[in-house]
């Protein structure tokens, strides 16, 4: 059945107006960070989760809190720390004596959006809560499970520099972040605004909510039509199949990689490349959508080797040398 690409591209145009509002209303807490912002939004329009990492101050608890507030979404905060319980986060059975039951009393994790904060400090018993919630959208507290609600968005923020007192996190829960965004610094002119904002109470404005939480599955439903041709599709698979065998493109990149990306990460990468042209106000994929999501949905899924470190190579420069070597459609 042939596709009506100027069918979509309409409807896509038609919605996609909303966007900006909503990037408008996060920005007024938020300077300077509109990438972030963005690749937020992507992983919210694609039912994904989403890793922060960047050093402390750099506005990633605030972006999380400012974009909540602008699709009026039920939002939980979640400090993470290394004496946090799993029933800290899912919550937990308690008996009332009054009349011998027991009745569950929920967690902060039945919340759209969970702001798991410095994820890194909880242990692995809480990490292992978590990831339930995450993959399966549900949690177990005794013998029942309780379905979350949705939306439901994991946003995590880890601190790269401090590692005293952490606990890596496993890669099966790694693999279950849609995205992972590397957050830098302002430019001088950004921090000036930053200045400004912050030390003048005045000068704050109120967040309005753009859209509701139902708006959400209405847009999910509008980007799914979005077209991939098939020879994106092949280049996706491509790129994908080459973090397992490098050595078919580039037989000095095969030394550099120990594990290569699960097919999660083919899936994530055709999902957030539809997201990615969605607010570019598109109904059809390009590459070069693949080639600007594709470093935030990798790098976080490829396992460089021992040699690469030696050679302070990073998964970050082995996925650029990858997209650089496999041939674009």
């Amino acid at each position: 059945m042939p596709v009506d690409i100027d069918k979509i591209n309409a409807q896509i145009e038609e919605k996609s107006s909303i966007i900006e509002p909503l990037l408008s209303e996060a920005s007024k807490a938020v300077i300077g960070q509109r990438y972030m912002l963005e690749r937020m939004l992507i992983a919210i329009l694609c039912d994904g989760h989403i890793l922060l990492e960047g050093v402390p101050g750099l506005a990633k608890t605030t972006a999380v809190t400012a974009l909540s507030q602008a699709i009026k979404a039920d939002f939980r905060r979640i400090q993470f720390t290394p004496d946090l319980l799993p029933a800290d986060l899912t919550g937990t059975q308690i008996y009332r004596q009054s009349d011998g039951q027991f009745y569950t009393r929920k967690g902060p994790v039945f919340a759209n959006i969970i702001l798991a904060d410095e994820i890194n400090r909880a242990p692995a018993k809480v990490q292992s809560a978590l990831l339930e919630a995450m993959q399966e959208k549900q949690v177990t507290i005794g013998d029942e499970t309780y379905q979350l609600p949705q939306p439901f968005l994991v946003l995590a923020t880890q601190n790269p520099i401090e590692q005293e007192g952490t606990y890596p996190l496993p890669e099966a829960q790694l693999d279950r972040f849609m995205l992972k965004i590397s957050v830098g610094y302002p430019t001088k002119e950004q921090e000036r605004q930053i200045l400004d904002l912050k030390t003048n109470p005045k000068a704050a404005e109120a967040i309005n909510s753009v859209i509701s939480p139902d708006s959400i599955f209405q847009l999910r439903e509008v980007i799914s039509q979005i077209y991939i041709d098939q020879k994106v599709k092949d280049y996706i698979v491509e790129v994908v199949h080459t973090t397992r065998h490098p050595s078919v493109i580039n037989a000095d990149l095969a030394s550099l990689i120990n594990f290569g990306s699960s097919p999660r990460a083919t899936i994530a990468l055709a999902l957030a490349a539809r997201a990615q042209a969605f607010l570019k106000g598109r109904g059809y994929v390009t590459p070069q959508d693949v080639k600007t999501i594709g470093m935030d949905v990798l790098r976080h899924r490829i396992i460089v080797s021992y040699e690469a470190e030696a050679q302070e190579i990073t998964s970050e420069d082995v996925v650029k040398m990858i997209f650089d070597n496999v041939e674009v459609p």
